[in-house]
């Protein structure tokens, strides 16, 4: 008969056995190297947009001591982290004080942090670069090649995490294109709405999150599940999503739908596709069920109302309405971003979340950045 003797030893990796969020498990990494290398105090994410060459913040591992929360960046701007992407190396930097390149604002926000030491991993998944994993240490000198091979293993095991994560997401959306084929179902909001729409709900998400303690990792996940706020649209008729004239009241009820439907969607592509383990798959849920829900109470499909709403459905709804406003539509032109601005005004505090609305209104430099990037392309 065994006895507990015979279990002497205790799996310092088994937080990756584990269904946490990416969160916990990047909390449970920076725990299990810590017991073979206490100094180091942080570890960080920093994911790469191709689409914009953005870099920006995603999680930590260390509770509040952030000092680069909600930050970002063209990787441009950035030359000492370019110079690892050109080399498709990790750098060691063992003293700050004697860094050359420390002169780019991320470096010197670590520098006032206490971090006098830090090694940088270039991220790549099949060859193409998705972003950079930070350890960070207050002391100086501690980063030998020993120390390297050890955080090296950890780095590889939190870069394939955070992979499994981001392709996750990429699973799902790729399975609602490939239901709306199946179904022969054409919606009218086009690959480019969606590219701004939830550039739009992160501009709006990033804004906030001061006022309302959202953290990196949240906002991300606005990000990336916004373009699924639609979902449920591919069980709606053709004859109905596609009719270009004012729909009757019957086919209104009938659209309506999609919201509830979405839900419904959700919940079966991650039981069909076994992503149960999604993180924040509730704020998935949130955005596709009551991103027509209206603050003052009259939308659908629950007339909630203010804070009764979820924040992330909040967001969306701004962040949707205003690229509705200036897009084209078989039954309109688009809107200037004046116009549209001032719009959004008219409905802050009764269709709209106030909040998220001065938020878009405060920022619009990145907003018209957006519009010009991801513009639709008249020829398809």
């Amino acid at each position: 008969m065994d006895t507990d003797d015979s279990y002497p030893h205790q799996d310092v990796l088994a937080f990756l056995n584990e269904t946490g969020s990416l969160q916990q498990r990047l909390v449970a990494a920076h725990a299990a190297a810590r017991q073979q290398l206490p100094f180091i105090e942080r570890i960080a994410i920093a994911l790469y947009d191709p689409d914009t060459a953005v870099l920006r913040t995603f999680l930590h591992s260390n509770g509040e001591d952030n000092p680069l929360d909600h930050y970002e960046s063209l990787l441009s701007q950035a030359p000492s982290l370019r110079e690892i992407l050109a080399r498709r190396q990790p750098r060691v930097i063992n003293n700050m004080l004697t860094f050359e390149g420390g002169s780019h604002e991320h470096t010197r926000r670590i520098g006032r942090a206490g971090y006098v030491a830090s090694y940088t991993l270039p991220m790549f998944h099949a060859g193409v670069f998705f972003g950079f994993l930070f350890f960070n240490s207050y002391e100086k000198d501690v980063f030998t090649e020993k120390t390297l091979q050890i955080l090296d293993l950890f780095g590889h095991l939190i870069a394939l995490s955070v992979i499994n994560e981001l392709l996750t997401v990429e699973t799902l959306s790729a399975a609602v294109k490939t239901a709306g084929r199946f179904t022969h179902v054409r919606d009218p909001e086009t690959g480019s709405h969606l590219d701004r729409m939830s550039r739009y709900s992160h501009v709006i998400a990033r804004a906030l999150a001061e006022r309302y303690d959202l953290d990196d990792d949240y906002i991300e996940h606005v990000f990336m599940f916004s373009p699924l706020h639609d979902i449920g649209k591919i069980a709606i008729p053709d004859n109905i999503l596609l009719k270009p004239g004012a729909l009757t009241e019957e086919e209104m009820r009938v659209m309506r739908t999609h919201a509830v439907k979405g839900a419904r969607i959700i919940d079966d592509l991650l039981s069909d596709f076994g992503l149960e383990h999604v993180s924040h798959v509730n704020v998935l849920r949130n955005i596709a069920v009551s991103h027509h829900e209206a603050v003052n109470g009259t939308g659908y499909p629950k007339g909630r109302s203010g804070e009764d709403i979820p924040l992330e459905a909040r967001i969306v709804a701004v962040a949707d309405v205003f690229d509705a406003l200036t897009s084209v539509r078989p039954y309109k032109e688009a809107w200037s971003t004046d116009d549209a601005f001032t719009m959004l005004e008219q409905m802050a505090g009764e269709k709209l979340d106030r909040d998220c609305v001065d938020a878009l209104l405060t920022h619009r430099e990145e907003v018209e950045e957006i519009k010009r990037k991801f513009a639709e392309n008249p020829y398809g």
